[in-house]
């Protein structure tokens, strides 16, 4: 059972039943099963569709269709679809555990460096790869900024945008994350959605036989690099699924089940909002599909018939061509605006992921104390200024959005071999008994790890090769 002791100054005091991150007896709340109450509790999948419908979609897909045609199709699809099992262990895990992701990192087998399991050690290394993903989506967010308003040099509004993303994450709680982060996804969405649409009167229609290329299972070895490193960075990489947990524990799912206790009570309730967080794993995994699909219909149909790869400053002007030749000149402007609520979606809800993640890993090295619910909100705003200025600063230094996102993406990818060992575990070593689902999960539990490992063993063997 996780629980806190809040200390610090009278004035610093917040009650327990404030903190999501309490489990104890009074926050206990019986799940909702009334179609109205669902809806109201679902929310941590709105925060992670923000977090995918941004650089993973509007680049890396992009630049695979782009690259590779309708070839490699299937693998933005089993991207979307195989990773979501492994989603639903963990935050199957966080609601009967109430534990955090580091925390439950820490309670894997193997030998621990000071206080730190080698797992954390292992994801600390990786991260040092994913800020420069960042940094080329704050890279992405200052391009399309400085097309709107050209007065205004790249490198200012990459330090404008950095200086105002810190600012939100530093003030911003739960309920601001996630209303933010659901008004950019649904802007976005619906215009993508209806590119892809008027993308059937233009010259670049795609065909029945185009989509069938694209399903055939196909590798063509110039596509190897950026085909894994759009697996590792669209659907729900490792990064989400670790970062679903804290959504999850502050939106209350972990705290409304309760301490894990073997009666029945605890048991309806634990399988109450696993049902709830089913529901809301799967919407997320319905739109950020959907949105995936339609960007690499976009990029192969369009900018690959062109012979066009988006790179560099020029990233963004290339991606909006795939808009202007399906719907006119004047849906620049609005791609502009479009393209800025998606990759800002991105940058937003990683700034307040990475605040979260980070404090807890600090707190398993035993640098802080997370639990600590004065320490932790410090920890968290300290932490939202320092990402976002990093990011900032590795691309202006590099310049180069486009590779730095895919180096990123290549590298989720090779964390998800983590993210399934830890699965497997929390399956087989920590899963209460009375909780054991079906079969056909089961099923696809292991399909899902079967995948990944295999993708994931792969991508090493041609990193080597290199």
């Amino acid at each position: 059972m996780q629980t806190l002791k809040v200390e610090g100054t009278p004035s610093e005091k917040q009650p327990e039943f404030q903190d999501p991150y309490v489990i104890a007896d009074r926050n206990i709340q019986e799940p909702p099963v009334s179609l109205k109450g669902i809806i109201r509790h679902l929310g941590p999948g709105f925060v992670l569709s923000a977090a995918i419908v941004g650089s993973g979609e509007l680049i890396a897909t992009t630049a695979l269709g782009a690259q590779a045609g309708f070839v490699t199709f299937w693998v933005i699809i089993l991207s979307c679809l195989v990773k979501v099992a492994l989603q639903l262990e963990w935050g199957k895990h966080v609601i009967h555990s109430g534990e955090t992701s580091m925390t439950s990192l820490n309670k894997l087998p193997g030998f621990k460096i000071g206080q730190a399991n080698w797992s954390i050690w292992l994801w600390l290394f990786i991260q040092l790869f994913k800020l420069l993903q960042v940094g080329g989506i704050v890279g992405g967010v200052a391009i399309t900024l400085n097309m709107v308003a050209p007065f205004i040099s790249i490198p200012v509004w990459a330090i404008l945008i950095t200086l105002i993303t810190a600012l939100l994450v530093y003030k911003g709680y739960y309920k601001v994350v996630e209303q933010f982060s659901l008004v950019m996804m649904v802007f976005f969405t619906v215009f993508t959605l209806a590119s892809v649409f008027f993308l059937q009167y233009t010259p670049y229609a795609i065909s029945w036989s185009d989509i069938q290329e694209g399903l055939q299972f196909k590798l063509p070895p110039s596509t190897v690099a950026v085909a894994i490193a759009a697996f590792g960075i669209t659907g729900v990489g490792s990064d989400e699924i670790m970062y679903y947990n804290y959504w999850c524990i502050e939106k209350g799912y972990a705290g409304f089940t309760g301490p894990r206790q073997n009666n029945p009570e605890w048991e309806k309730r634990a399988r109450g909002w696993i049902r709830i967080m089913y529901y809301d794993a799967f919407l997320a995994m319905v739109i950020y599909t959907v949105v995936t699909a339609a960007f690499y219909i976009l990029g192969a149909a369009v900018l690959h018939n062109q012979g066009l790869v988006p790179e560099g400053y020029a990233m963004v002007k290339v991606l909006s061509g795939m808009y202007t030749k399906t719907l006119g000149p004047w849906a620049e402007t609005i791609f502009m605006i479009s393209a800025f609520m998606v990759l800002y979606s991105t940058m937003f809800t990683a700034a307040a992921s990475f605040t979260r993640i980070f404090s807890d890993a600090f707190g398993q090295l035993g640098w802080i104390s997370f639990t600590d619910y004065v320490t932790r909100k410090k920890a968290i705003a300290v932490l939202a200024w320092v990402f976002p200025i990093s990011w900032c600063l590795l691309f202006l230094f590099i310049k180069l959005p486009m590779s730095m996102i895919l180096l990123g993406g290549f590298m989720t990818s090779i964390l998800l071999l983590l993210v399934v060992y830890a699965a497997i575990y929390f399956r087989y070593r920590r899963l209460p008994s009375n909780l054991k689902p079906t079969i056909w999960y089961d099923a696809a539990f292991w399909l899902s790890c079967i995948t990944i490992l295999a993708i994931g063993v792969y991508g090493i063997v041609q990193a080597v090769k290199l």
